[in-house]
């Protein structure tokens, strides 16, 4: 009998990975506020604060994370181009920072990819590549892609430059309110759900992180009771940028040291907090960013004390708020 090879424990992102990150990106993101979302607050019983990630460069917290890969590249190898598989909002991260840098950029989105999304992308110098609709149609023409052009793929969340990037998020927080009980966060691939939870856990130990994602795709939910990642045979949701099939192997890992918590919301919730933070709040989020909230006002998360909704994005125009919200 032959023994099997152990189990290496994946490498999590630290404290000083994020710092890092957050200097890389420092004189070019975003620095988003806490605004007290008063509204909110008196409908769940307590103190509620809105990160608002609408507002960072290309519509969403994406661009932490792909400016920290690119700025991380070595820049003869940089110069010859990047590839990123995008349902949408890491497409328009990685063509902006791409840009910033003055390298081409080639993002492989799916052939349901809203025309809000696709247009920002090709806005930002993108050449567009449509492919299935699924996170697995996607990544598979991307390194189709790697190998023929020979450019780097910049992965959408899977990879510890990545989740740092996205943690600059939890820095932010945790430096702008450490009283904060609660942190909500939306789990798509993983990413921003892991850089975000490991950066307010180690920040600041108390303190609750809650992940949640569509009730239609809750990759999260399966893993966590199989307790390894587990491929969805599909995923239904008007959250689009929350529709991954698996979450990452190595956001896992962060998850199950950092996250207290995930929970699931269906899109009739997303509709309603959508339109409570348009018409209360001015801000126009997508469905994918408004689920935290969605959360708080169906009572998913019990706030136990002050408590932050990170939105992480809004990249949704006019015709696409008429469809969802008429």
């Amino acid at each position: 009998m032959t023994a099997s090879a152990p189990t290496i424990a994946p490498t999590l992102v630290s404290l000083r990975d994020l710092q890092d990150a957050a200097r890389a990106i420092s004189a070019v993101a975003v620095r988003t506020p806490l605004l007290p979302a008063d509204v909110i607050s008196d409908q769940v019983g307590a103190q509620v604060w809105i990160k608002p990630e609408m507002l960072q460069r290309g519509g969403a917290f994406k661009f932490r994370g792909a400016y920290n890969f690119l700025s991380r590249m070595d820049p003869e190898v940089r110069k010859r181009g990047v590839i990123a598989p995008s349902s949408g909002n890491h497409a328009q991260a990685v063509a902006l920072a791409a840009r910033l840098f003055g390298v081409p950029a080639t993002v492989v989105m799916p052939t349901t990819v809203t025309n809000a999304k696709r247009g920002g992308a090709e806005r930002l110098g993108a050449r567009v590549v449509l492919a299935g609709t699924t996170t697995a149609d996607r990544m598979a023409r991307a390194e189709e892609l790697v190998r023929e052009a020979g450019m780097t793929l910049v992965p959408p969340y899977d990879h510890p430059v990545i989740i740092a990037g996205q943690g600059t998020v939890g820095l932010e927080i945790a430096a702008d309110l450490p009283s904060v009980d609660t942190v909500l966060v939306p789990v798509g691939g993983g990413g921003f759900s892991a850089g975000v939870a490991t950066a307010i856990k180690l920040s600041l130990p108390n303190a609750r992180v809650v992940g949640v994602e569509p009730s239609g795709a809750p990759k999260l939910s399966r893993a966590r009771a199989a307790g390894h990642p587990v491929r969805l045979e599909s995923t239904s949701s008007i959250a689009d940028g929350l529709m991954a099939v698996e979450i990452g192997r190595l956001t896992f890992a962060h998850h199950e040291r950092f996250l207290d918590d995930v929970v699931t919301v269906d899109d009739s919730a997303l509709r309603g907090a959508m339109r409570l933070l348009l018409d209360r709040m001015k801000l126009v989020v997508e469905p994918s960013g408004a689920i935290t909230v969605a959360a708080l006002l169906e009572g998913r998360v019990p706030p136990r004390g002050p408590t932050v909704a990170v939105l992480s994005g809004g990249n949704i125009e006019w015709s696409g708020l008429r469809e969802l919200l008429d």
